[in-house]
């Protein structure tokens, strides 16, 4: 309560001259009365508007919590007063019959000795049966939350035990992942460094190629190669042309026989017209094929 009120005071509005003045007065005589109680001097400072709310603020927060110890502590000396006015009576008492102190066997000193002390613990106002078995209860319900409460305790200490352990675990691993990356280092160099040598001679290829292919697209176009000539229609042609040799074979095999005939030369001269018809005849049909190939290719 007491650090909210002071937070709450130092927000304060920046008061008037006088108000000022006198606010100023009340923290120089709190500040004299607090240094001159440790034997000290007040250290020399400027009393800005800001300062003087904030120590005020504290003086009147402390002169308050005095009052209430000095209150407190009244209170406690009137009791104190009590207690022994109304022991001196009891012991009074018990001295006019016969049982003072001084009197009594010194076990049942002992055993008054031990319930005093005990209701001192218990924080009773008497050691009669009843006020020590309602304390014994209490101190019983409260063992009862102590032991629920170190119960979650330690099961959440276990739950963060395990967690520090997997934590643990998890770090060796990535430490030992980070030395072995940190070993593999060298080597990743040196393979960058050879794919970087690789990707030099392949720059080198590749203009190599280009020109290689610049100059075979050149031969070409001189051979007379054009586009129009694809893979599908040599494929084509070839086709053709091994079709044209099946047909052409018998012939020349026929060709072939006319050696073995005895000479005759009317009959050499109609063979050879014929054949020439028939070879002019294929190689029209050769050449129409393939202008029915290209047109197609078109």
């Amino acid at each position: 309560m007491s650090e909210i009120g002071v937070e709450e005071d130092t927000a304060v509005i920046e008061p008037d001259s006088s108000t000022h003045g006198a606010r100023i007065a009340e923290v120089k005589a709190w500040l004299a009365s607090q240094f001159d109680a440790v034997g000290r001097e007040v250290p020399e400072f400027e009393y800005t508007p800001c300062s003087v709310a904030y120590l005020h603020s504290l003086a009147s927060v402390s002169q308050a919590q005095t009052q209430a110890s000095n209150i407190v502590a009244n209170d406690f000396l009137q009791k104190a007063a009590e207690f022994r006015a109304q022991a001196a009576r009891m012991r009074e008492i018990l001295e006019n019959v016969g049982l003072s102190q001084e009197s009594l066997p010194s076990n049942v000193v002992v055993s008054v000795q031990v319930l005093a002390n005990i209701a001192n613990l218990l924080n009773i106002r008497d050691t009669e049966q009843s006020s020590l078995l309602v304390a014994a209860a209490d101190i019983s319900l409260r063992n009862t939350e102590v032991e629920e409460k170190r119960a979650e305790v330690r099961k959440e200490s276990k739950i963060l035990l395990d967690y520090t352990r997997k934590a643990i675990s998890r770090l060796t691993y990535l430490k030992r992942t980070l030395e072995r990356l940190e070993e593999n280092v060298p080597l990743c160099n040196a393979q960058l460094s050879k794919w970087d040598t690789n990707l030099g001679v392949m720059a080198s290829k590749k203009q190599q190629y280009m020109q290689q292919h610049s100059n075979y697209k050149a031969l070409l176009h001189r051979a007379g190669y054009t586009p129009e000539f694809t893979h599908g229609v040599l494929v084509q042609m070839d086709e053709y042309r091994k079709d044209m040799v099946k047909k052409t074979k018998p012939m020349l095999d026929t060709l072939k026989s006319y050696h073995d005939l005895p000479p005759d030369n009317a009959l050499a001269a109609l063979a050879i017209e014929d054949k020439k018809r028939q070879y002019a005849a294929a190689e029209k049909y050769l050449e129409e094929i393939l202008d029915t190939a290209l047109g197609t290719s078109d």
